[in-house]
Formats: structure tokens, C-alpha cells, sequence
């Protein structure tokens, strides 16, 4: 039961302050720029006007209009200076996101960093290098030990064994270098030949 009334937490949000100002300065701007074209407009529609009052010897309305339109010109500036302020206090808030994203990244990897140098200290390596170099000197001990187990007998039996090889090449025969004689193949007998007269002998006598 407890836990069907109890409150759920709410999610952190990942929108900061910064965030909201500058999402709320962009705001202000699109309205801003919004404001200035309707402005543009009402100027446009104000010349046009004030061409066609004196068009028509309308002197007095036009030049009313005309002030109207130069008070409207100046809002205009106006707007262009705030839209400018606008755009560079967003980009300075921006680029202060990013110097802040920066400084945590840097700020991270200093504590890793000191966490690694916190597990390897000077001594620690200083030990590992001294044991790494004990067990290269031991092994090579050994080496020694094991190499130098070999007895005066062996060495003369491996000298042997040695003298025996070269006695055995020496004894190989040597393969001739003469050249072999021609070969003449023979020809075969030849066949004799039958004559026509001595065909027809033999169908007479039959």
C-alpha cells in the first residue's frame, strides 16, 4: 500500500540555467526580427502612400505620413541594435556551455589521472623495475647453470660425432662429368617390293 501512495522521483532534467537564457534570448529574437518585417512592410506601404498623396496635391498628409514613416525607420535601427546585442550575448552564453564542458572534461581526467598516479607511485615502480631486473639476471644464471652442465666427454663426443659427418661427405663418390657417347639408332630392313608380272603368274598357274 505504502508503495502505490508513496511519490515517484522525478527524472533530473539535463536542461540547465543557461539552457532556459538562451532558449528565452532566441525567443526574443525571432520576435524581434518578426517586428522588423512588419515594420519593412508598413514602410513600404507608407512611401507608396505618400507618393500617391502628392500625386494627388495632398502636401500636408503626405508630409505626415512621411514623419510617420521616419519615426518607424528609427525603431527600425533600434531593432537592429538590440537584435545585435541579442545575437551576441546568445553566442556568448553558447560558447560559455562549451568552456564549461571543457573544464569538466579536463577536471575528469586530472582525477583519473591522479587516481593512476595514486596506484602507481615512484616506489611502486621503482620495486617493479628492481624485480623485473632480479628475474632477468636469475634467469640468466640459470642459463649459465644449465649450459655449463656439459662434461669434458660430451665435448669430445660432439667433436666426434662432428669428424664423422665430414668423414662421411668425404666418401661420397664424386658424380662423372664425361661426356656420354652418341647413341646411333638402326635402321629398319627394308621390305620387298611386289611386281606386277608376278601377279599375274600366279593367277595363270591357278
Amino acid at each position: 500500500m505504502g508503495g502505490l501512495f508513496s511519490k515517484s522521483k522525478k527524472p533530473v532534467s539535463r536542461v540547465t540555467e543557461q539552457d532556459k537564457a538562451i532558449l528565452q534570448l532566441k525567443q526574443q529574437r525571432d520576435k524581434l526580427k518578426q517586428y522588423q518585417k512588419k515594420i519593412e512592410l508598413n514602410l513600404e506601404k507608407d512611401r507608396l502612400l505618400a507618393k500617391k498623396l502628392l500625386a494627388e496635391d495632398k502636401r500636408d498628409r503626405a508630409k505626415s505620413l512621411l514623419k510617420k514613416k521616419k519615426y518607424q525607420e528609427k525603431l527600425l535601427q533600434n531593432a537592429d541594435i538590440q537584435l545585435e546585442k541579442l545575437e551576441q550575448l546568445t553566442h556568448d552564453l553558447e560558447f560559455t556551455q562549451i568552456e564549461v564542458q571543457v573544464l569538466d572534461g579536463l577536471k575528469t581526467g586530472n582525477e583519473a589521472l591522479k587516481k593512476v598516479h595514486d596506484i602507481l607511485n615512484i616506489d611502486d615502480i621503482e620495486k617493479i623495475l628492481d624485480e623485473t631486473r632480479e628475474g632477468i639476471e636469475k634467469q640468466r644464471e640459470i642459463d649459465e647453470l644449465i649450459s655449463g652442465q656439459l662434461t669434458e666427454e660430451d665435448d669430445e663426443a660432439i667433436d666426434a660425432e662432428l669428424e664423422a659427418i665430414l668423414d662421411v661427405k668425404d666418401e661420397l663418390p664424386e658424380v662423372p662429368t664425361d661426356k656420354l657417347p652418341d647413341v646411333v639408332e638402326e635402321k629398319e630392313p627394308e621390305r620387298p617390293q611386289r611386281t606386277k608380272s608376278s601377279t599375274k603368274k600366279i593367277a595363270v598357274e591357278a
